[in-house]
């Protein structure tokens, strides 16, 4: 790689741009959320080390909500005949509903699925053979939708009919979604309530996807040689250090329908895409209107957003 490129990995946090920081997309003061705490820490130098370190800060904050549940049922896979494989745990607190359509387990039952109060998984296909997943109070799962963990869902969501949630997913309160999810943070009040596909992603508050609007997380020739993403930052070219990034959507962020975006797409607070839009690599926003104009303009047009 050129050497005028600078690793990001390498760099001293106090040297990482500001536009890779999650500060200049998410303000947890105006918007508390509940998993914050996956920003800070090692997690801390810049919104790519978040998403790397999702596993571990999943995985790790399930074993900690599973160990303090207030389960007031326990089930096993002996009360699902001909329903599942392999082992599982079942915690359920006080009017939780769970009747799957199947559950994949693993080869014994240290993986669990949790439903807080009020919580219905009813007709769903889950695998736990892979991590837990809990689901928060008030959240309704469809039938047709399909769970790997590990994954922690919010509470008083409405997970659509067709959601297929691949593991590594944190969802925050208040959220509707039917897209594909893989590695991905959508905080609350988003909204991505239509067939898309977020992957390694962050999603901030009341943020939102129109009907068929999609992003792409691994470029078509990095599917062959598995270059690390390499963006430019006021003429300085940085290497992400991962070859997959999706979207990143700073509060209140929105994306128009049958719009695409490119891997490594960073929208500030308060940027609005129109539909049939696709947007190149790189950083837009904050408080910026995105237009499809292609006869007037090439590809895109930028124009103020006054609130």
């Amino acid at each position: 790689m050129a050497e005028d490129v600078l690793k990001l990995k390498e760099l001293d946090a106090a040297d990482v741009p500001e536009k890779l920081k999650a500060e200049y997309y998410f303000d947890f003061e105006a918007h508390p959320f509940a998993h914050a705490a996956l920003f800070g820490g090692e997690n801390a130098r810049s919104i790519v080390d978040a998403i790397a370190g999702a596993d571990a800060y999943v995985t790790a904050a399930l074993a900690e909500m599973v160990a303090g549940s207030k389960a007031t049922e326990t089930k096993t896979q002996a009360d699902f005949p001909g329903r599942c494989s392999g082992e599982f745990t079942v915690l359920l607190e006080e009017g939780a509903m769970f009747e799957p359509a199947f559950v994949v387990g693993g080869a014994d039952a240290s993986n669990t699925l949790y439903l807080a109060a009020g919580a219905s998984v009813l007709g769903a296909n889950l695998w736990l053979d892979k991590g837990s997943i809990a689901v928060g109070e008030g959240t309704t799962v469809e039938p047709g939708v399909g769970l790997k963990g590990p994954t922690i869902i919010g509470q008083k969501n409405e997970i659509r009919q067709g959601a297929y949630f691949r593991g590594d997913v944190i969802t925050g309160n208040g959220c509707t979604l039917r897209g594909e999810l893989k590695n991905t943070v959508l905080m609350d009040g988003a909204n991505f309530p239509h067939p898309s596909y977020l992957g390694d992603s962050l999603c901030g508050f009341d943020t939102h996807f129109g009907n068929q609007a999609t992003s792409a997380n691994l470029g078509i020739f990095a599917v062959l040689a598995r270059d690390p993403i390499v963006i430019d930052i006021d003429g300085v070219r940085y290497d992400l250090g991962r070859p997959k990034i999706g979207i990143i959507m700073g509060d209140y962020s929105q994306v128009g329908c049958n719009s695409v975006s490119d891997p490594g797409t960073f929208l500030a607070p308060w940027t609005i895409v129109y539909q049939l839009s696709r947007l190149n690599k790189g950083f837009y926003g904050p408080n910026e209107l995105l237009k499809n104009k292609p006869m007037e303009h090439g590809i895109i047009e930028r124009s103020s957003l006054r609130k």
